[in-house]
């Protein structure tokens, strides 16, 4: 059995979706289906959120940089 994941509450002011994705919405979608839709804490941008807060979340991360964000977060 599947367990469904909950959206992730900073999809709708992601600025990482909303911004830098809508000129490549195949690859927009990949992602949002793995960390948006599926595993976000998986996601670098909320990773970076979650220890430092919205406004220290670069809008060049990627979700998957997961080693940036740990350097973000251990700056």
């Amino acid at each position: 059995k599947e367990k469904k994941m909950a959206e992730c509450e900073c999809l709708g002011k992601c600025a990482f979706f909303n911004d830098r994705m809508a000129t490549k919405p195949g690859t927009g979608d990949m992602y949002k289906k793995r960390y948006c839709l599926g595993d976000k804490t998986g996601c670098a941008r909320y990773m970076v959120f979650c220890s430092l807060g919205r406004e220290h979340v670069p809008g060049d991360l990627y979700p998957n940089q997961v080693d940036r964000a740990k350097q973000i977060i251990a700056a």
